[in-house]
This record gives C-alpha cells, structure tokens and sequence, in this order.
C-alpha cells in the first residue's frame, strides 16, 4: 500500500495558491480559491496488485498518459495499490481502509478509478465507509468478477472478456500437431479461480489436447520442467503472481525467466505480455481499454451521469504475432488466420540499408569497370613480360656465346690437357700390355688415370653446355654457392692463363634463392670476365679477383671485386646503362644485361670503388624463407 508524492504537486500548489490569497484582498482572495477549486480534478487509482505488476500495470500506465494528455482540467492522480491480492493467504484490510479513510477525510476524490477485479471488489465493499458519492470507474476487470449486487447508479463499468477457447483454437491452428498444453498458472484465489474458469471452457477440447496444470508447483521447479518439455507440447502463461511455494513475483520478470529456459513456444491472451516472450494471436488491446476508460473518466468529471454510460465487455483485438518467435519455433505465416499483424519483422538487408546498397551497387560497377580495364591491361602486361623475358633470354644466350667465345682459349687448353693424358696413358698400357708379363697394378693406375681424365674433359663440356643452351627463363629453388662455383670453374683456367689470382670464399651456410641457374652463372662469368680485362689492362704486379658470398639478413649476396684501377668516377652512374663501355672493342651491354637479369630475379646489383683500390660488386638476391 503506497502513495505517490510526486503526483499531489497540484495539492501543494492548490494550497500555495490560498497561502496567495491570504495576502490579497477579502474579495480577491475569494476569487482566486474558486477558481483553484472548479478546476483542479482530484483522481484516486487503485492498483490490484502493486503499480509496477503486468499486465495491470500497463493498463495504468496507457491510461495516465492517456488521461494527461485528453484532460480539459490540471489534474491530481493520487495512486495506491492493494498488495494483499499478492499472496495466497490475504491480511486483513481494515489497516489499508482507516488509512485511506485518514489520508482522504474531508479532501474526496473527484473520481476513484479502479485497475484489475481485486482493486474493484475493494473498491465496491468499502466504498460506503470512503467515498459514498465519489464516482467509481472499474476498469481492465473481467466482467466474470465483477460483483453487480453492488453496483450502484454511481458506478460505471469498463470490462473485458477473456475467450479461451479462441485463445487455444488460435494454439491448434498455428501448430495443429500440438499433443499437450502446459499452462503456467499460479496458486493466489485468483488465479485458482481463473484455473477452473479454463478447465470449464476447454472441455470440448479434452479429447483433442492434454492440460497440464503447473499451479500446484513453485516456479523454480516449473522452469525445469518447461526445459524439457516433450515434442509437440507448448507453454499457455496466465498469471504468476505467487507460485504454490508462497513466493510472489513479477510476472513480466517471471515469464523472460521462464522464455529463457523453455523448449516450446509460449502463448497468451495478454498484451502486455507480448513482444520478446509470447507468440501472438488474438488478445486484450490495453490500447482500446484505456481509451475507453479515459472517455468514460472524462464524461464523468464533465458532469455526465455514470449511470448513462453503459458499454459491452471488450472482446480479444485483432490477432497479433511476433515475427521472431514465428521464426524461431519454424510456424509458418501461411497458417496465420486472415486479418493477422505481423509486428517486430526484421528487414532484409535491402530495406535496411537501400541507399547503401544503391551507392554500394554503383560502386561495384565502377569498380567492375575498373577491374576489366586493369585484368585487360594486367594481360597486356603479361604478354609483354612473357615477350621481354623471351628477348632477355635471347639476348642473355648472344651474350653467353659471346662470354664463352673469349674464354675459348683456356676452354681448349683446358680439354686439351685431359685428353693429352689420355692419350699418352693409353699409348703406355699399349706398351705394357706387349710385354711377355706385364705389370697389371701399374695398368690398374693407368686406367683409373684414364677415367679421372676423362671425367674431367666430360664436366668441362658439361659447363659449356649448360651456359650455351638455349632455354626460356625458369625460376626454381637453387643453392647459390654451388651456383657461383660451376660459374668459377668455366674461367679459373683463364684467369691462371693470364696469371690471375682467382679466389672464391663461400658462406658457411646454404644459401637458397629462387633463380634460373644459367642467367645467373652468365651473370657472375660477365663480372668475372670484366674483372680480368680491368686487372690485365692495369700496371699492377698484384692482379686478384675474389669472389665471395655471404647472408645478410634475409638476402644472399655474392661480391665480385678486384685490384684493377677501379671505375672513373664520371662513369660509376652510367656502367649499368645500354650501350655504355670503355672497351674500345666493347659493344657496351654486358653490364645492361647482367642488370636485366638480377633484376628479374627481384634483387639489385650495385657497382662502387674500394678504399683500397679496384673495383666492387655487389649482389643482393630474396633468400627462399
């Protein structure tokens, strides 16, 4: 039981105004109350079951708002609720009677509004001790408990009427394969009486489906038996004020606990239920009730007879769903009756975002527009890069036969030498084999001497061949090291030819990159090849070369540099250019091709001069991670 100060400012501002008047003239004074009193309106709402208790609640609600808004006249609404209906075993009420009756003792209501059938019975048995002139509204009451012997001409009615067969023929109609309904109930008299109300209306339907009633159980075990509910089985709410353990609760609060845990789709008659726990169908509008319950105050404080205003009680609205749990529990929408709203509908993509899509669809065809100009000119690019790769390697062979034509010299020497031993070690096992008993040991050495050389005269042609033949580019895993070794054993002959130190110091480690071994080994013979005409042009008695390859980081680098005199400095920007040489006999693309090639691996080459004289070259290929 419980009263709402914030809502008597108007009693305070009604006495502030006689405080007013006090301070003004007899007459004054006298016109300024009159006018207070003829137009402030006095409203008095009780609650049934507490002011924040569904579905009543929201009913009370509609109708302030309502009431605010339509009223012609500054209005005091004074709220108070009757809790006692809450339990199973209601107190006495003469303590909530003298204390209304002390609060409103020669300050009456102009009008007492009911909310519920337990505020209304109240309403009517004390009303000759509280407000026996007083105007009495009942209203959201069930015209089943509405105690007509006590109606008076002073009293008018706004009811409604529950269907519940309508309510469980909607059930069937939605899910026709439903076997059982468990209805959530709870164990005050009201709603023991509204549990037998169902049992009389539904017994047409006791063959068709199986009741189960949950009044005689608390809600905590409730819950776990909504958890594991068989198939073909749902949920009916009709109130839940306080379980059969004695507990009260808030209904709104008790039936999301119980849409938490539940396995079935849940039904009810009550709109205030609806929206995130309940399915839908035909229900009470608390928007017409209180519509309806506004009019009927307003007639009445504007001096209408309540007798005059007699209405029929509201039935069920228009079936409503909630398209989530239709989605939810797989209930199509062809097997809603005609007339049905379907509310809480999520929009597609399209019609939440429309313009978004627009703009987005524009700019995919911009961007497919795009696309096609870049794949077309992405294949252009291709083909040119399948063109240029064919003239590098072209060009790179012409550069090899030329590379390999001024090694010929030590490449002749050099198989020339293997085959002379061979032919003088054949000539002397000739010999030996003529003699009565020739020595077999010393021909066993003479052959093994023929097979080193010849070996020998075979990988010397092996290297020719491989740096003239003629293939496309071909990238593959490669070990650099033994890469740059094959490439030294091709010139070390000419460079001891030209008396020529040739070194080569490679990494410890392996050094894996992807690469066309050939373009590579004509890479470092070109370097090479250079080098050994800038130290033999040079007047130097130290004449070296040395090569060497190392990992920095995540690169391999191999470095070719000599102690010739070195790159002009006019000419260190220019060396890597077509065309460009300081050989008078030079066609100047040697280093123009060697670049082209590295840079076709991904890396770089760099050319500079060294503090202690000569020139340095350096490599820089991707290492394979």
């Amino acid at each position: 039981m419980s009263s709402d100060p914030v809502r008597s400012w108007p009693a305070v501002l009604f006495c502030l105004g006689l405080f007013v008047a006090a301070c003004m003239s007899p007459d004054q004074a006298s016109g300024v109350e009159r006018s207070l009193r003829g137009e402030l309106k006095r409203v008095l709402v009780l609650h049934s079951f507490g002011r924040e208790f569904r579905p009543w609640s929201e009913y009370a609600r509609d109708i302030k708002a309502e009431l605010e808004r339509r009223s012609p006249w500054p209005l005091d609404i004074q709220e108070h609720a009757l809790l006692t209906a809450r339990f199973n075993n209601p107190g006495p009420e003469a303590p909530f009677v003298e204390y209304l009756q002390s609060l409103y003792q020669g300050a009456l209501p102009d009008i007492v509004l009911t909310i519920g059938a337990p505020a209304a019975r109240f309403a009517q048995r004390y009303r000759a001790r509280l407000f026996p002139d007083t105007p009495l509204v009942l209203s959201a009451v069930e015209y089943r408990l509405i105690d007509r012997a006590d109606l008076t001409d002073n009293d008018v009615v706004v009811a409604i009427r529950n269907d519940f067969t309508a309510a469980f023929a909607n059930i069937l109609q939605l899910l026709p394969d439903t076997r059982a309904v468990a209805i959530v109930i709870g164990a005050s008299p009201l709603e023991k009486f509204w549990m037998e109300e169902v049992k009389r209306e539904l017994k047409p339907l006791g063959g068709r489906l199986e009741l189960i009633w949950y009044s005689d159980l608390s809600f905590e075990e409730i819950l776990k038996r909504a958890a594991t509910l068989p198939p073909h089985t749902v949920l009916f709410w009709g109130l839940m004020s306080v379980d059969a353990a004695g507990i009260v609760h808030e209904s709104d609060i008790a039936l999301r606990s119980l849409h938490a845990v539940a396995n079935a789709p849940i039904f009810s008659y009550q709109d205030p239920f609806f929206g995130g726990s309940t399915v839908g169908g035909p229900m009470h509008s608390v928007a017409e009730t209180s519509s309806r319950t506004v009019s009927v105050v307003i007639r009445v404080l504007g001096g209408t007879k309540p007798s005059s205003i007699t209405y029929e009680p509201l039935g069920f609205a228009a079936p409503r769903y909630d398209w989530r749990e239709l989605q939810r529990w797989g209930i199509s929408e062809s097997r809603l009756p005609p007339g049905s709203e379907i509310l809480f509908r999520e929009p597609n993509i399209w019609e939440r975002y429309r313009w978004q899509m627009l703009m987005i669809s524009a700019v995919f065809l911009v961007q497919a527009g795009l696309i096609s100009g870049l794949l077309h000119e992405r294949r252009r690019r291709r083909l040119a890069e399948v063109e240029s790769r064919q003239r590098l390697a072209e060009l790179a062979h012409v550069n090899r036969y030329s590379a390999v034509g001024e090694l010929t010299t030590s490449i002749a020497h050099e198989l020339n030498q293997p085959l002379g031993s061979i032919l003088t070690n054949a000539e002397t096992a000739e010999l030996m084999l003529r003699a009565t008993r020739p020595d077999i040991d010393e021909i066993r050495q003479i052959l093994a001497d023929i097979r080193r050389d010849d070996q020998r005269a075979s990988e010397v042609i092996r290297r020719l061949r491989s740096v003239l033949k003629k293939t496309p580019f071909e990238v593959r895993d490669i070990e650099l090291n033994d890469t740059v070794r094959e490439a030294i054993g091709l010139v070390s002959a000419v460079a001891d030819g030209r008396r020529i130190a040739l070194s080569y110091m490679p990494a410890f480690a392996d050094l894996h990159v992807k690469g066309d071994p050939v373009q590579l080994q004509q890479v470092v013979l070109n370097l090479i090849i250079n080098a050994m005409d800038a130290v033999s042009d040079a007047d130097t008695k130290k004449r070296e070369i040395s090569v060497s390859t190392m990992r920095a980081g995540n690169q391999a680098e191999i470095r070719i540099s000599d102690t010739g005199p070195g790159i002009a400095s006019a000419d260190l920007a220019n060396v890597f250019n077509p065309f460009f040489t300081t050989k008078p006999q030079g066609m100047g693309m040697g280093l123009a091709i060697v670049k082209t090639i590295i840079e076709a691996h991904h890396g770089t080459i760099a050319a500079e001069n060294q503090a202690s004289g000569g020139a340095l070259f350096t490599i820089k290929l991707p290492l394979i991670r």
